[in-house]
């Protein structure tokens, strides 16, 4: 594993450092989408359980998180909190539906339940409709650290960052982890070893659904909004893009393949509409070039995992 603890450090060095020569705001909302497909990423690269509804996950922690810093009044961290606890009690709800299904059935439960969330959050009064929930106070942390101050706000989200994948990582490394692998490459086999799979495949499920909110949480707080544009199923379908770019089932790929999405979207605003075209073309090109994405290519030309 001392590649893994290398390429670890590597990683959180650039993003120490990264506030120095980039914009820190960009590079917050790199890492809000970067734990985002981490999260997702445990779902279908460690689970094999492919869903299109992770944006409700994304939406609704960070509409609660908003509404409960701006109405509540909550400090900054039980805010981020109430909305990764939403998330993660949307997830028992919406997976004790979802894993009664398997393959193409799981995916269209799961865009079936986003698109119910999605029209909620439009219809629901505390979500300002259309006009979100705009001016959310950004806080201060334990009453003392003024996260107004960008440089503060982005080491608390790269804190977060952080903590969640490592979290993920251990996950992924733990008894528990190898039971959701063995269940992704053979559940039937897994059954007749004694496993109970459907309560994994929750428990993956709801883990995912936490952390992914955890992220939405961060991302409604960083930029002072939250919008009906996290809880789109077009944001659900960019996560699966962000995730097979980078490398399905890799630990490092999905921070690479939101960094790839981020980017593109980011410097080619300018072409407006076209930014989705030049992000399909990429797409192909990768996907015919980097059949594993890019860690995972990097990672077969150096057979060590990443």
């Amino acid at each position: 594993m001392k590649h893994q603890k290398i390429a670890f450090a590597a990683m959180f060095a650039i993003f120490a450092a990264a506030p120095l020569v980039v914009y820190p705001v960009f590079v917050m909302k790199l890492m809000c989408f970067a734990l985002f497909a981490c999260a997702f990423n445990l779902l279908i690269g460690f689970g094999g359980l492919l869903s299109f509804g992770h944006a409700m996950f994304l939406g609704m922690a960070g509409y609660t998180a908003a509404h409960a810093a701006k109405v509540w009044g909550l400090p900054t961290e039980l805010a981020i909190l109430a909305g990764m606890a939403s998330a993660a009690v949307l997830g028992v709800l919406a997976g004790l539906l979802a894993i009664r299904r398997q393959g193409i059935y799981f995916a269209m439960v799961t865009l079936a339940l986003a698109q119910m969330i999605f029209f909620f959050c439009l219809q629901a009064p505390f979500t300002g409709g259309e006009d979100g929930i705009q001016s959310v106070p950004r806080g201060k942390i334990l009453g003392l650290v003024d996260l107004n101050d960008n440089r503060a706000m982005y080491f608390f989200v790269l804190a977060i960052f952080a903590a969640g994948f490592f979290l993920i990582y251990r996950i992924i490394h733990s008894p528990f982890g190898q039971v959701l692998k063995a269940i992704r490459d053979n559940e039937p086999r897994a059954i007749s070893l004694g496993y109970r799979t459907e309560r994994y495949k929750l428990t993956a499920f709801v883990i995912s659904a936490a952390l992914a909110g955890l992220a939405g949480a961060t991302k409604a707080i960083v930029f002072q909004l939250a919008s009906l544009t996290d809880a789109h199923w077009t944001m659900s379908g960019e996560v699966v893009l962000m995730t097979l770019l980078g490398g399905l089932g890799t630990i490092f790929g999905p921070v690479v393949g939101a960094l790839i999405i981020i980017t593109m979207e980011n410097y080619l605003a300018h072409l407006g509409a076209w930014v989705t075209i030049a992000q399909g073309v990429i797409f192909v090109i990768c996907v015919l070039t980097f059949r594993r994405g890019v860690i995972g290519e990097i990672a077969n030309f150096l057979k060590k995992p990443l």
